[in-house]
């Protein structure tokens, strides 16, 4: 099991930016895909973005591509997600998961962070 927790979050005006963390502890990181997902409220969670266990690969989700970038340091056991010109729509919690499988769905990640809250005000 790996744990995980998300920090960075906060409000910030539309066209501002955030740098979301994601630190791990537990199980050897550099083996897992990380990906993050977010949940605004009365609808589903949804998938922003996913980085390869040695982090050359990465996948974003078209809401969020050309303005969100997924990182990791694996030395640091910390997945980041950088976002830049926020809008009113990227409200929501943000969660970051760790699995094995490259999927977009929630359901394959095994282990969840609490989640860190990005409102955007416009």
């Amino acid at each position: 099991q790996v744990q995980l927790v998300e920090s960075g979050g906060g409000l910030v005006q539309a066209g501002g930016s955030l740098r979301l963390s994601c630190a791990a502890s537990g199980r050897t990181f550099s083996n897992y895909i990380v990906g993050w997902f977010r949940q605004a409220p009365g609808k589903e969670r949804e998938f922003v973005a996913a980085i390869s266990a040695g982090g050359r690969i990465t996948n974003h989700a078209d809401s969020v591509k050309g303005r969100f970038t997924i990182s990791r340091d694996n030395a640091k056991n910390t997945v980041y997600l950088q976002m830049n010109s926020l809008k009113p729509e990227d409200t929501a919690v943000y969660y970051c998961a760790a699995g094995k499988v490259w999927t977009v769905g929630p359901a394959s990640y095994d282990d969840w962070g609490q989640g860190t809250q990005v409102t955007v005000s416009s």
